[in-house]
Parts: structure tokens; sequence; C-alpha cells
């Protein structure tokens, strides 16, 4: 009987010992999402290719040649800056929040968003209406131009005008995914010569004859050509360019479709430090373009 007793004494003493810990674990779970939810009110996470000069970059130091510091990107020993990286500092320092860089393909870059690995995306996109139908956007923290990128000292060299190319079977090439693709449609004649995931890969082509002629807007093919003597930058007439393209011009800020309380808060702080002036955007696009790595 004693023995019985004895056992049946250590199962119940078993059994609540295991309850108390259950009961810990809920305990430090529920704590752990506490801090989780917390967290989120203090860190701005952004994603970006960190390879859309000069946009945003990736590079080893966190040291910039003006004596200011890239920042850290998440889960690497590397640092990104540009653009974008700037305006979401200053974003993130308005809100009172610490800024935190992914670095994602442009061609997941929608979906790792809807995943949760980030909050917003500061990538130099477009808003389009096609954009719009899945995340919400702010107001454009920068606006571009457009332009075509060819080879100098090529046949393409001395283009002005869209109806230059007509006709002339000059290859095609842009990034993927981007409001560029449907543009090349208008070169009436030209041939499909593949679309590239980085910008980097379309002036490659160029410079290596793969392509002929590359769209693609003003800042990033202006920031390539300092790197590039192969290339050349051409700005289309006015009267003869791209017809459609007013979407590419507006490059905003987005978050996921339900969250506009976060587009929200970041709107108000482009607000609240006068981030609607393009005078000031031109000004921070031109110290950046000097900063780039390659540009050193």
């Amino acid at each position: 009987m004693k023995k019985r007793y004895r056992r049946a004494a250590a199962v119940c003493m078993t059994a609540l010992m295991t309850m108390a810990m259950a009961a810990g674990c809920g305990s430090d779970s529920t704590d752990t999402a506490s801090a989780s939810s917390a967290d989120s009110d203090k860190v701005l996470r952004v994603g970006m290719e960190c390879n859309y000069v000069p946009f945003n970059w990736t590079q080893e130091t966190e040291d910039l040649a003006d004596g200011s510091k890239a920042v850290p990107i998440y889960g690497s020993d590397f640092y990104a800056y540009g653009y974008d990286v700037a305006v979401a500092q200053k974003l993130a320092d308005e809100m009172g929040m610490e800024l935190e860089v992914h670095k994602v393909d442009w061609s997941s870059i929608g979906t790792s968003l809807d995943a949760g690995d980030y909050d917003a995306i500061i990538a130099g996109m477009g808003r389009t209406a096609e954009r719009e139908i899945s995340y919400s956007f702010t107001e454009p923290y920068y606006y571009r131009d457009n332009c075509i990128v060819v080879k100098k000292g090529g046949a393409y060299e001395n283009v002005t005008k869209l109806s230059d190319l007509a006709g002339t079977g000059c290859k095609l090439t842009t990034q993927l995914g981007t409001g560029w693709v449907p543009l090349l449609d208008q070169i009436e004649g030209g041939v499909q010569a593949g679309n590239y995931e980085t910008t980097s890969e379309c002036f490659m082509a160029i410079s290596n004859g793969v392509a002929d002629v590359c769209v693609v807007d003003l800042p990033t093919a202006e920031s390539a050509a300092l790197t590039n003597d192969d290339l050349k930058v051409i700005t289309l007439d006015p009267s003869d360019t791209f017809t459609g393209d007013d979407e590419m011009v507006n490059v905003c800020i987005a978050t996921r479709k339900d969250d506009t309380a976060l587009r929200d808060k970041i709107q108000d702080a482009m607000d609240a430090i006068g981030w609607n002036d393009k005078a000031a955007m031109d000004e921070l696009m031109d110290q950046v373009i000097k900063l780039q790595p390659a540009s050193e």
C-alpha cells in the first residue's frame, strides 16, 4: 500500500510540475509577443534591393565619404546607403524609431512585405494603378524622369527622339517587374533582348552589346555613367518620347494594403519634415550620387 501511495504521489507531483512549467512557458510566450509588439512601434523595418544605385546600395563598411554613416543591413555584415536609406533615416528619426534595413530581391519585394519580413518598401518604387490594388502608398518622396541608355560610340548615340529608334531593330532591355517594361512596346520595330533582375545587369548588357537600348530612370542612368565610360545617357525630346509613363515618375513608400496606420504615420513624418519639396529631393539625390562607393 505504501509503495502504491508513494508512486501515486510521485505521479501527481510530476503532473503538477509539468503544468507549472507549461504555465510558465505560456507566460513567456505572452511576454515575448508583447515585447515584439512593443518593438514594432520602435523599429521602422524597411525592405529594399540594396542594389539599385543611387536609390540604394550595399557597401562593406559603415563609413561614407562625407563622414556620415551607412546603415547596417539586417542579418548581414554589410551596410546600406543611398537616397532611399537617407530618406528612411530622416523619417525614422522624426517618428522616434530605429531604422532597420532588410535586403531583398526586387522580384520578391512585394511578397516579402506581405509575409511580414518588413513593414514598408522604400526602394525607388513607382506608384502605379496596378500596385495600388495590393498596397497602400504615401505621397511621392521623389520625382524622377525617365531616359534611355545606349552604348557610347554605338549606332544609337545620336538618338534624340523616340521615333529615331523606329524600324531600327534595336535590341531592348530594362529591369524586370518595373513600369518600364510596358514602355519597351512603344519602340516600334524594337527587338526584346531580355530583361534583368537588376539595373546593373541591364547596363552590363549595353556595354557588352547584348542590348542596344535600356529604358530606365535618369538618376540611375547618370549614376551608372559615372563609373562606366561605355554608357551614354539620352533624355528624349519631350515632344517625342514615351507616353503613359507618368506612374513611374512618382516614387512613393508602400505599406501592406491594410496597414494604413503605418502609411499615415510615415506620411505625417514626411509632412513634418517638409518632404514634398522637389528642390530638397534633388539636392539630396545629388549628395548621395557623390557618395556611392564606385564613384570615389
